[in-house]
C-alpha cells in the first residue's frame, strides 16, 4: 500500500507539472524589455554574415526596429517596413498609419522568409512615429 501511495503521489505531481507547463501565460511583448534595437541595415548585415548564427541569435527574441512604412494591409493588420520587414501588429490603428511615415516598432522576431526574401516580426506594437 505504501508503494502505491508513493507512485500515485509521483503521478499527481508530474501531472500538475505538465499542466502548468502547458498552460502557462502568453508573452506580453509590449511590456518586455527588447533584446535588440536595430535598423534594416543592421539586420541584413548580420544575416548576410552567417544566417545560422543569425537565426540562433534573434529567433523568438523581442526586438525594436526603426524604418519607413512601405505598405499597409488593413485586412491582416500588418505593415511592411522598408520593403523587407513584414510586421504583424497586435493592435492596429489604421488612421494613424500612412505610407512613407517613419516609425519605431517593437515585436517578436519570427524568422526570414526565403521565398519572399523578407524578415518576419509578429506581436508588434508601434512605439512612436
Amino acid at each position: 500500500m505504501k508503494k502505491f501511495m508513493v507512485v500515485f503521489s509521483l503521478v499527481i505531481i508530474v501531472a500538475i507539472g505538465i499542466y502548468f507547463y502547458t498552460y502557462q501565460s502568453h508573452r506580453d511583448i509590449a511590456t518586455e524589455k527588447p533584446d535588440y534595437s536595430l535598423t534594416l541595415t543592421n539586420l541584413q548585415k548580420d544575416f548576410e554574415t552567417n544566417d545560422s548564427l543569425f537565426n540562433a541569435k534573434y529567433a523568438d527574441k523581442t526586438i525594436e526596429i526603426y524604418g519607413i512604412i512601405t505598405a499597409i494591409d488593413l485586412k491582416n493588420q500588418s505593415i511592411m517596413l522598408d520593403d523587407k520587414i513584414a510586421i504583424s501588429l497586435d493592435t492596429f490603428v489604421a488612421n494613424s498609419l500612412k505610407i512613407s511615415d517613419t516609425t519605431f516598432i517593437k515585436g517578436r522576431y519570427v524568422g526570414f522568409d526565403d521565398l519572399l526574401e523578407e524578415f518576419k516580426i509578429d506581436q508588434a506594437i508601434i512605439l512612436k512615429k
